[in-house]
């Protein structure tokens, strides 16, 4: 089966070496975007050499996508998908039976791995420690060891339960504390105790942490508003890896100014980049992180397997990694 793939990923040098020998040994053609980019989040633009391909990969504009029936397989770079979540496009993927997936299998541990660290250096007061030795290096000792905390038998709640949430339930489990899981609709196979909106000012009344896994869609935006960080048990901790229009900043910042949430740590915010002078990065008790919860140095090259992997399921007549339609 010859087939084209088209991308406006621009891999690492190393990465492209891997795909390009991957795709000789399959006899399959590339295509590289003029408009092509590193980041995995930057929206792609209009380009017409998509016309000539069998499988997008990267970040295609979804429009293009739509006008071009030949394009059997959509292999997105990032585990977002938020601008291809539209009805029109989804209606067009189902009727021509083009199979869409994403890479969460590429970012879920670092993801995971990045709120533990989170969650363990408020716990253990890193942040307040690190910064004192950046500036006053006071000897902090009666303020710090005796307010630092054990995530041992935290009540942590997760708000969303995708591939992220799942291996942060797995990496909190030797801690022994308890895990709570919210989603609309809960599938049944989750394996914590879930929650729906019913149950969910409950949840966040006796949560200790509140771990904000959502993704962006209209359903989402502003979740996190006044309303429910009142609903939180007071001085409970609040993280964000998952989209920064899902909190309400404002409402945050405020409820941070009054202790009502003791610390946040944050990985993504709305905008971004953000401002030097946007008052989160002002905000008591607020930490921050540049949107970095997913990568690693060899981020290119798992990507590059996993596309490789797909490629190889696409030609075998398998069932996709992270199929999303």
């Amino acid at each position: 089966m010859s087939l084209t793939i088209w991308t406006n990923h621009e891999l690492r040098p190393e990465a492209r070496e891997l795909l390009q020998a991957g795709l000789t040994q399959s006899g399959t053609r590339l295509v590289q975007s003029a408009g092509s980019s590193r980041s995995v989040l930057t929206q792609g633009a209009s380009d017409p050499a998509l016309a000539e391909a069998d499988i997008a990969y990267g970040q295609p504009a979804p429009d293009d996508v739509v006008r071009n029936p030949r394009i059997k397989w959509v292999a997105l770079s990032t585990a977002g998908y938020t601008r291809y979540d539209r009805e029109d496009f989804r209606a067009a993927m189902q009727t021509r039976g083009t199979v869409v997936t994403n890479s969460s299998a590429v970012f879920a541990n670092p993801c995971a791995e990045h709120v533990l660290a989170q969650m363990l250096a408020l716990a253990r007061n890193l942040p307040t420690q690190l910064r004192n030795q950046d500036g006053a290096r006071g000897w902090l000792y009666e303020e710090d060891r005796h307010t630092n905390l054990s995530l041992s038998g935290q009540r942590v709640l997760l708000l969303g339960f995708g591939a992220i949430g799942r291996r942060l339930a797995e990496l909190l489990a030797p801690f022994g504390g308890r895990v709570t899981a919210y989603r609309r609709t809960p599938r049944g196979d989750e394996g914590v105790e879930m929650v729906t909106d019913a149950g969910l000012p409950a949840a966040l009344a006796t949560a200790d942490q509140v771990v904000d896994l959502l993704p962006d869609s209209p359903a989402t935006r502003g979740f996190m508003d006044a309303v429910r960080f009142a609903q939180m048990k007071r001085g409970a901790r609040f993280y964000n890896v998952g989209r920064g229009t899902t909190v309400d900043q404002g409402a945050l910042i405020a409820a941070l100014e009054t202790g009502q949430v003791g610390a946040a740590y944050l990985d993504v915010m709305e905008p971004e980049p953000l401002p030097p002078e946007h008052p989160l990065w002002r905000a008591p008790n607020c930490f921050i992180t540049c949107h970095i919860a997913g990568g690693t140095r060899d981020q290119d090259m798992k990507l590059v397997r996993h596309l490789l992997e797909n490629l190889r399921r696409y030609k075998a007549g398998e069932p996709h990694l992270d199929r999303i339609i």
